[in-house]
């Protein structure tokens, strides 16, 4: 779904589409004890980086990852990072808030740029782990 506006922020893409933030999935990218991991978060929540590792069982500290780890892991930049179509397979958890939503909102690996998914979809699709434990409100 090609957008007219820019869909670099969660909020950007909520505007352009006309859509509840929430319903926006972020893309974020971490590093535990080196490994890139995914996590697929509501538009309106924030990753918790401390329930985060044990949510992919996972141990260690969890840390925002730069911009060249995030190309590096997705192939994408930051502000179009897709949840899939990465080079190798990344670690992957799911925020459960998304299931508020029928539809939910992706970004497709380009800042003008989005696909629609449901959240058992985008589960299958990445080989997610749901959890409810990994997002902030």
């Amino acid at each position: 779904m090609a957008l007219s506006e820019t869909a670099r922020t969660a909020q950007d893409a909520a505007d352009s589409i006309g859509c509840e933030l929430g319903a926006i999935v972020k893309s974020l990218v971490f590093r535990i004890d080196g490994a890139a991991v995914l996590a697929l978060v509501a538009g309106d929540r924030r990753c918790d980086t401390k329930t985060l590792p044990g949510a992919l069982d996972m141990s260690g500290k969890c840390k925002r990852a730069d911009a060249d780890l995030v190309r590096a892991a997705t192939g994408f930049a930051i502000g179009g990072v897709a949840p899939l179509g990465h080079p190798r397979p990344l670690a992957t958890a799911v925020d459960a808030s998304l299931g508020r939503f029928d539809t939910l909102y992706a970004a497709a690996g380009h800042p003008y740029c989005v696909f629609p998914t449901t959240l058992e979809e985008l589960v299958r699709l990445t080989d997610g782990k749901l959890s409810g434990q990994i997002a902030t409100a």
